[in-house]
């Protein structure tokens, strides 16, 4: 997929951090992400510290609407999470839109993959060329909490 999908007129991506509203990035996944649901300010404000961020903001107001992080070596590897588009503005193409982005951001660097995960949204990142793991049988998680380490 080479095409970058379209951002909806009266809208702008960025990836410049000093942009990303943090209380209102915390707002929205802490109380309406169902994989953020009372995530701590703190953690959220760490997690921003460490990643790649993007945000896609109303050019007439400057207000965020729309959030994405990725986390990444910027040399073979890349996590694409927090994706999250206000319910004010979804129905625009934003979340793929938001995720061309991030794709074309990352390809001058070589990664051998970016993964996601999703309950939902499959639809969305399939437009960005995203699409199943081939061999999801290879991969392992620790889940920390489950090991009573949360």
């Amino acid at each position: 997929m080479n095409d970058t999908p379209a951002l909806a007129e009266g809208y702008e991506i960025s990836a410049d951090p000093a942009r990303i509203d943090a209380a209102r990035v915390h707002h929205w996944l802490s109380t309406d992400a169902y994989w953020a649901l009372g995530r701590e300010r703190e953690k959220q404000d760490r997690a921003i510290a460490g990643s790649l961020n993007f945000g896609v903001y109303d050019t007439a107001s400057g207000a965020q609407v729309a959030y994405a992080r990725v986390v990444t070596d910027l040399a073979t590897f890349a996590w694409l999470c927090d994706v999250y588009v206000d319910p004010a503005a979804r129905g625009r193409g934003i979340g793929t839109a938001l995720a061309g982005t991030v794709r074309d951001h990352l390809r001058p660097y070589g990664l051998r993959r970016i993964l996601l995960a999703t309950h939902d949204a499959h639809g969305v990142y399939e437009k960005a060329g995203f699409e199943p793991l081939e061999r999801p049988d290879r991969w392992m998680a620790l889940i920390f909490a489950k090991l009573g380490m949360a």
